[in-house]
């Protein structure tokens, strides 16, 4: 996935209101926006990176709908981290605490926290650097555990909080640990 980053601050400051009514009339492309306000700009996914990302999604989505313990979202919900920056990870899971504390409104827009898991997969067309900031950016901002999960180098990068990353080659599977009691993602 092409990624693009357009400076707007000399130009215009979106409010948070006006970067939501941006997305919801572009729902053929993907905006994040960084912690200076920075526009970026994701054309789709290709077909085997939608598809691996499908197939992730729909993992969580069943865990979860057998544990009943949070919310699971696709790469198309965006959260306000506290930082600032809006960010729309590939795969993201909220404790359900965490959820219903927030207002109705919240709710229906980009939630203002940070996921407490997140997934990214690396397109063939991502550079690994920008991802891997990403992730530590999830992390800075209240993450508890986050995937990096890298095809073209056949290895994945596990983010926990307060901890060094690890990076594991060629998993045939990775847990949710304490984050997700029961979780097992397997790798193709």
């Amino acid at each position: 996935m092409t990624a693009f980053t357009v400076n707007l601050d000399s130009v215009i400051y979106l409010t948070d209101e006006q970067f939501f009514q941006l997305c919801q009339v572009n729902r053929d492309l993907r905006f994040e926006r960084n912690a200076k306000g920075e526009l970026i700009i994701m054309t789709p996914a290709g077909g085997e990176s939608s598809s691996q990302n499908a197939e992730m999604t729909v993992d969580l989505g069943l865990w979860n709908r057998q544990t009943g313990l949070g919310v699971v979202f696709d790469s198309s919900g965006g959260f306000k981290l506290p930082n600032g920056a809006d960010r729309s990870p590939d795969a993201a899971w909220i404790a359900l605490p965490r959820w219903e504390a927030l207002t109705p409104d919240q709710r229906r827009r980009f939630p203002p926290l940070a996921p407490d898991f997140v997934i990214e997969l690396r397109s063939p067309s991502d550079d690994l650097k920008p991802l891997q900031a990403k992730m530590q950016e999830y992390m800075e901002n209240g993450v508890r555990l986050g995937w990096l999960i890298d095809p073209q180098n056949r290895r994945v990068e596990i983010y926990r909080c307060d901890r060094p990353v690890e990076i594991i080659p060629t998993p045939a599977q990775l847990s949710g640990e304490a984050v997700l009691p029961g979780f097992v993602l397997h790798i193709p």
